[in-house]
């Protein structure tokens, strides 16, 4: 239903330099440069993405607009005697991706709240930015809605507390490997850390 309704969104974002005038873009990331970190926002920019990843417009479901610095791991030159290719400076990347950094700094930025997903809604020269859906696991409208209920330890499921720092979310499982199925994903579950780390 959702993806009916919202394709020619989501078409619009799989292209948006085809469809969206430059100068629009623009604007609209100068805007955002010089807002905070984390901005609350009121309502998602992309709105076919937002349904996917759980949102909904309703008390207890709160929209975060961060940014997080692009590119490699930055490092340090080790002075020791050894081969210049190996003193390891560039084409180093974290293990998490920059998704998952922003949730994380998000969910720290509010405790009260667990993230439920992010997506991405742009990107410049330096940094990336990320919309993450918040939700009040305390909030009645919450508690008692029938897909978002499951999230909050007041019904009895603590199985998704701090679930940001689990890898619980859509980024936190792509980057461990969950996204994978069948053959060449056997060491992946239960978890890597049960398979010594053999599945990455």
């Amino acid at each position: 239903m959702a993806q009916g309704l919202y394709q020619h969104v989501r078409a619009t974002w799989k292209r948006p330099k085809d469809v969206l005038p430059h100068m629009y873009r623009q604007a609209r990331m100068a805007q955002w440069r010089r807002e905070p970190v984390n901005c609350k926002i009121d309502r998602p920019t992309r709105l076919d993405a937002a349904r996917r990843m759980g949102y909904k417009a309703k008390q207890g479901v709160v929209l975060v607009r961060t940014r997080v610095r692009r590119g490699g791991l930055r490092k340090g030159k080790i002075h020791m005697k050894r081969k210049p290719s190996k003193s390891g400076i560039s084409k180093i990347t974290m293990a998490k991706n920059t998704q998952r950094i922003a949730e994380e700094r998000v969910a720290r930025h509010f405790p009260n709240l667990e993230v439920l997903n992010s997506y991405w809604v742009g990107q410049d020269g330096k940094h990336k930015y990320f919309e993450v859906i918040m939700i009040d696991t305390h909030h009645p409208a919450i508690i008692n809605d029938k897909q978002l209920g499951v999230f909050c330890s007041a019904n009895g499921n603590s199985a998704h507390k701090g679930r940001v720092y689990r890898g619980k979310t859509s980024a936190g499982k792509r980057g461990r490997g969950l996204h994978n199925k069948g053959k060449g994903a056997e060491k992946l579950r239960p978890s890597l850390k049960a398979n010594q780390n053999r599945g990455k």
